[in-house]
């Protein structure tokens, strides 16, 4: 099963890059299935219904979310009418919150894939142990039987935390990636077990930027510790950032696994594989 993870979409530039070049990787890379964590996509704060319709229009089968999950309020609404949006599973069951932290999804072909999204407790809001979320869904929906696939998206902000996940689901995970810090990191494998991981995918967004909002405030704020406003989204050509993943049909761990880096500023890479024709 070929499929693709993209880092957090910045703004309208993230997501205008990922309109014009996801339909060209879908057909190129042969995906049967894309996720995009999508809790900037939304002026940098949050989604909304339209923002969502976007990236689902681009090419997207599943969006998930993170510490921004709420920025909108009509997310609050939207998450329950829209299946293929995932929020972090592990929101206290005392929290209310609406909508679901995993999913399994089937692809065109009859493949099921699942996809858990959970929060980082590191130097971000705290919530429930993200490793008993992602123990219980891993548990309930496991791969080589009920999955062909399973797709960790940790929103975190540690490199370690998002490290330690991906040894925690070392051989029953096809894909643990960390979202959330806009940067692209170096540490693209297949961990001993078969689970393919990057610490960070990082974002759809215009990287001429500081993390894909505009330079001004963000330097303001470092260098005089005084806020002239809020962040706003940087507005030129986004890279599009993710990660692109092979797995082996008969276990559903990680045979194949490279970044991807398309548009804007970032060094550019495409793996290159080949495309059986339909039919």
């Amino acid at each position: 099963m070929r499929f693709a993870f993209f880092g957090d979409v910045v703004g309208r530039s993230g997501r205008e890059g990922l309109a014009e070049h996801l339909p060209g990787l879908r057909r190129r890379l042969g995906l049967e299935f894309v996720i995009v964590n999508a809790e900037n996509a939304a002026a940098g704060f949050g989604i909304t219904e339209a923002t969502a319709r976007e990236l689902f229009d681009a090419g997207a089968d599943c969006l998930t979310l993170g510490n921004h999950s709420w920025d909108q309020k009509e997310a609050l609404t939207y998450i329950v009418r829209e299946p293929r949006l995932i929020r972090p599973a592990n929101y206290s069951a005392f929290s209310d919150a609406p909508g679901r932290g995993a999913q399994l999804f089937e692809t065109d072909s009859g493949k099921r894939i699942l996809v858990i999204n959970v929060l980082g407790r590191v130097n971000m809001d705290a919530l429930d142990d993200p490793f008993a979320a992602v123990d219980r869904e891993l548990e309930a929906a496991p791969l080589g039987a009920v999955a062909d696939a399973v797709v960790v998206d940790i929103h975190a902000e540690a490199t370690s935390e998002k490290m330690a996940m991906g040894h925690f689901c070392d051989g029953r995970a096809s894909l643990v990636v960390g979202t959330h810090t806009h940067v692209p990191t170096a540490d693209c494998q297949i961990l001993p077990g078969g689970a393919g991981y990057q610490t960070d995918a990082g974002a759809c967004a215009d990287y001429d930027s500081v993390i894909g909002n505009q330079k001004e405030e963000p330097l303001r704020r470092f260098t005089t510790r005084i806020s002239g406003g809020r962040y706003k989204p940087a507005e030129g050509p986004a890279t599009i950032c993710g990660v692109f993943v092979e797995t082996d049909n008969a276990t559903g761990l990680a045979r194949r696994i490279e970044p991807i880096r398309v548009g804007g500023r970032l060094s550019q890479h495409v793996p290159a594989v080949e495309v059986l024709a339909a039919g």
